[in-house]
């Protein structure tokens, strides 16, 4: 059973290390806010649930795992789920339930490796939603090459937001939105998730209009444009 797809000669050194993760130490998991998702039952689910769900939906599961993610994973696992090497790149975790199986194992249960705990046990804490929360925004990641190969275009973008933060009149908030999205379109997953959900496209939905949100897209732009580098 193949979990971790092996699209680039990398990949079979990603596999190799898939059991292996920096050591916790005394982190504490951080509590995530799920209250704006819908619930999922009690019992463990071995598949997804919000990946089935309406687009928005599923879209707000990303919103809030991305917030988990950042809170209790990226320290191990990396920004934008961009593994440095040692600890697993779950980004090559297949969308569907093979993939979900393994992640749910893990979330819940945790690895402890001779007697050192090398991912703390996150199920009981964090709870199921958070958990699929969590893995929807793990399995929509772009193929950070891609992301890099788009830089140019995606640092125009970004300065042209930070402009608009500065100086928001006259901007035609649906053209900027259908620009990033157009952008976002040019970008694949690494799970083979149908759809990715970059930070250009993160940036759309941000954006309404005011200077705070058009700094806030042009950040997250720049966050991406660091961690793809």
């Amino acid at each position: 059973m193949t979990l971790i797809r092996a699209r680039w000669p990398l990949a079979a050194g990603l596999v190799a290390v898939a059991t292996f993760a920096f050591a916790h130490g005394d982190v504490a998991p951080q509590a995530v806010n799920t209250d704006t998702l819908p619930d999922v039952g009690e019992e463990w689910l071995t598949e997804n649930p919000y990946r089935a769900m309406e687009p928005e939906v599923f879209e707000e599961a990303i919103r809030v795992g991305a917030s988990g993610y950042n809170q209790n994973c990226a320290r191990c696992h990396g920004l934008e789920v961009i593994s440095g090497g040692l600890a697993p790149d779950l980004r090559f975790l297949e969308a569907e339930e093979y993939g979900d199986e393994w992640y749910a194992e893990r979330f819940q249960h945790g690895m402890t490796q001779n007697g050192i705990t090398k991912m703390p046990a996150f199920g009981e804490i964090l709870g199921q939603k958070a958990a699929w929360a969590i893995r929807s925004y793990i399995e929509t990641r772009p193929d950070d090459r891609q992301v890099a190969e788009a830089a140019p275009k995606l640092t125009e973008m970004r300065d042209k937001l930070a402009a608009l933060a500065e100086d928001p009149s006259g901007a035609d908030v649906e053209a900027v939105k259908a620009e990033l999205m157009e952008l976002n379109a040019g970008f694949e997953t690494l799970s083979g998730a149908p759809v990715a959900d970059s930070a250009a496209a993160h940036a759309a939905r941000v954006i309404d209009g005011s200077p705070e949100k058009f700094h806030e897209a042009a950040e997250l732009i720049s966050v991406s444009l660091s961690a793809a580098q």
